[in-house]
């Protein structure tokens, strides 16, 4: 048996994780205010990227050398430039930007959520009155304009690992679940033009959706079924169904019946397909993200959590779907889940 020993605890262990709060709070701020894409031209004094932002001097100085403390920022005499890489993930015109991710992971939902998060824990689930799964939760409409750059990549290899398959079928209609920016139907639309998507998610996401859509170029063949998504008539029988990025809200039992619902409108040789962030065997240390995830699904919803690819295999087999393929990209938390009907 392997020994894994864990070090010691000390106080500026404890120390630097206090101090995480305010690193996120100074980069959430940088990124509101444009900071980057301030000094995406070269450096400037504070005064002077003020004055170019409309913003206060002094409040642009502290927030600067800040920026510059956590490793974002370099300074030379009294000029501030971007540090090496920051370009490439904080300017808001570079492919790379990461910050819309940095918005969704530090918004104020979240931040509101985690701070009761003791209280949560006595409770067994969310003692919000407004939380993830309130209907129309207004948080969705900011993870529906503000996909981030794991979207992309995820949604893409979801396409490519379906090629061989949707290439040999002569339609190929698709049912998003909780679709959110929309853009994993949306890219196979893109991809293979005998596609049709039916996109199922609250009436206020979806107008945001669809501007993804006719951004795209695939607006004409997307309908949508505004609702629910445990409650709305999903129609069908449809070649592909998927659910991403939403079972973990909810209990694996729910999530069961959700699974069990979509497999109903999947046609006998067609498939499903399940996006999420899912715990595995290793210690957690070894693997900490979808356990900090589940913290959060612990303080925002009443029974979620990041479930375990056990309890996957468990949820498809019980839904009629054989086992699961799993597929991963390096540097990416989520699990894209591909089954049959059983």
């Amino acid at each position: 048996m392997t020994d894994i020993s864990t070090p010691a605890v000390t106080r500026e262990d404890l120390f630097e994780m206090m101090l995480s709060p305010r690193r996120t709070a100074v980069l959430r701020a940088g990124i509101e205010l444009r900071v980057f894409d301030g000094l995406a031209g070269g450096p400037l004094e504070a005064e002077d990227l003020a004055e170019r932002l409309g913003i206060h001097p002094r409040g642009m100085r502290v927030l600067l050398a800040a920026l510059a403390a956590i490793g974002l920022l370099d300074v030379e005499s009294g000029r501030y430039r971007l540090a090496p890489g920051a370009g490439e993930v904080l300017v808001t015109s570079n492919p790379g930007y990461f910050g819309s991710a940095m918005r969704l992971a530090s918004s104020d939902y979240e931040w509101q959520a985690l701070g009761r998060l003791a209280d949560a824990v006595r409770h067994g689930g969310t003692v919000l009155e407004q939380h993830a799964e309130t209907p129309e939760y207004p948080y969705w409409e900011d993870f529906a304009a503000l996909p981030t750059g794991n979207t992309s990549r995820v949604a893409g290899t979801l396409a490519d690992l379906l090629r061989e398959w949707a290439a040999e079928r002569p339609s190929l209609n698709v049912l998003d679940t909780a679709c959110g920016h929309g853009y994993y139907g949306y890219t196979l639309a893109a991809r293979y033009p005998q596609a049709r998507v039916w996109d199922v998610d609250w009436p206020n996401v979806l107008d945001i959706s669809v501007r993804h859509a006719e951004r795209m170029g695939v607006r004409d063949r997307v309908e949508l079924i505004p609702g629910d998504m445990f409650s709305a008539e999903l129609g069908g029988p449809y070649d592909l169904t998927m659910i991403t990025n939403v079972l973990h809200h909810f209990s694996e039992e729910r999530a069961t019946e959700m699974l069990t619902k979509l497999a109903r409108v999947t046609k006998a040789d067609g498939k499903v397909a399940v996006v999420a962030i899912t715990t595995d065997d290793q210690p957690p240390a070894q693997d900490p993200i979808p356990h900090l995830f589940s913290v959060l699904m612990l303080a925002w919803t009443h029974e979620g959590e990041s479930h375990s690819m056990e309890a996957y295999r468990r949820m498809f087999a019980a839904a009629g779907l054989t086992a699961p393929q799993v597929h991963s990209l390096p540097g990416v938390p989520l699990r894209i889940l591909l089954a049959d009907r059983a």
